[in-house]
């Protein structure tokens, strides 16, 4: 595995992934190559522990690699940031036997495996609204046999292993479930979806799929939809990190393009013009504070062990500022690019729909605000004159 810092490599990877973004955009097709290169410098281990061989990244590292990552395609980068932030959370809050989880560590160091968790079905939704899966695990000899249809799968073509959810009697099971396990199936129906279309974000369909005994991992009661008792600091983060980056990127698309655009009429490039200016200033000042605010929740996160249980509406406002900073930032530029910006010349329109992808992943922005009022109430009882 590579000594270099982790970021770095991230920073160099998403410059040669930006050159394959928009192919892949267009075609909707998946970006196994970037899969290849990331395996090649054993990225996938990123937050795997030291002791088990991998990086031992934390949050504010992992979040700083993501960014790196999404800035050249945030498709690859969602696919990193499941499972970077799925073994990191699991290696921190140790639901999952230490057999289990050196099992899928060795998978993932020795073999570049990439796992996900994959809960989420048609008639559910989100399972972070809370509810049983339909998916069902029936118990038979030596294991389980499960049938269902999971929806939203980012990354399913390189998937080695879904972590699954599947209905166990009144419970919840999770599963280890390798993705070319008999009667599994992909269905390629995200290729053409608005945003991150290189995700590989398929429905997966399961049909009597054995799972023996010894890879059922967790079990969990009714409606409890993470993983351990904290909140979900390593998703939370994951996935903000991940939209900064199409902020940043669109943020420097367009002042590249204002220094290389000079029309007729105006005789230099529209960089000086004080309202472009203007417009990459709020850019930056916006992006600037949503990073600001991740990456000090990010490092409490790691830093302070006692403050995690607590720290909810923090998450929740670095989530909700940091994709909606990559949203309005990517509509700033589209507007200051004018109708070069509809022209797939530019990346604009594309970031502008990938960054919307961001208002879907938990907690949305209804959750988060909720959330953030409520610690504002519990901690203001009385005005203070």
């Amino acid at each position: 595995m590579s000594a270099t810092n982790p970021v770095e490599m991230c920073r160099a990877l998403g410059a040669k992934f930006a050159t394959r973004a928009d192919t892949h955009d267009r075609d909707g097709s998946f970006a196994f190559e970037n899969v290849a290169d990331l395996d090649a410098v054993g990225l996938g281990a990123l937050t795997i522990p030291i002791s088990e061989g991998g990086l031992g990244a934390g949050v504010l590292q992992t979040v700083k690699a993501l960014e790196e990552i999404s800035i050249g395609d945030a498709s690859t980068g969602l696919g990193c940031a499941m499972q970077w932030y799925a073994t990191g959370n699991l290696a921190m809050q140790n639901v999952w036997s230490a057999a289990h989880f050196s099992a899928l560590c060795k998978e993932i160091v020795k073999n570049n495996a990439w796992v996900n968790n994959v809960a989420s079905e048609p008639d559910m939704g989100s399972p972070s609204r809370g509810g049983l899966p339909s998916t069902l695990a029936v118990p038979v000899s030596g294991g389980y046999l499960i049938t269902g249809r999971k929806s939203w799968v980012t990354w399913a073509p390189a998937l080695t292993y879904f972590i699954l959810w599947a209905r166990l009697g009144e419970q919840t099971g999770v599963f280890c479930v390798r993705r070319d396990a008999p009667g599994v199936r992909l269905h390629d129906n995200w290729k053409d979806a608005l945003a991150l279309r290189a995700s590989g974000s398929c429905d997966v369909e399961l049909t009597e799929v054995f799972v023996p005994n010894e890879w059922l991992v967790e079990v969990r009661e009714a409606g409890k939809t993470n993983t351990g008792t904290l909140p979900s600091g390593w998703s939370t983060c994951a996935f903000a990190a991940t939209y900064l980056g199409i902020g940043v990127s669109a943020l420097n698309c367009l002042a590249a393009y204002a220094h290389q655009r000079i029309p007729t009429a105006l005789g230099k490039p529209i960089a000086s013009l004080a309202h472009i200016q203007r417009i990459i200033g709020q850019m930056d000042v916006t992006l600037r504070a949503a990073r600001s605010v991740l990456h000090s929740a990010a490092k409490r996160w790691d830093d302070d062990a006692d403050a995690r249980p607590n720290m909810s509406a923090e998450l929740a406002a670095a989530k909700y500022l940091c994709t909606n900073a990559s949203v309005v930032s990517t509509d700033l530029a589209l507007r200051a690019a004018g109708a070069s910006g509809l022209d797939r010349r530019l990346p604009l329109e594309r970031l502008l729909r990938d960054a919307r992808a961001g208002l879907m992943h938990p907690p949305q922005d209804e959750v988060a605000l909720e959330g953030m009022g409520r610690a504002v109430l519990d901690s203001v009882k009385q005005w203070r004159s």
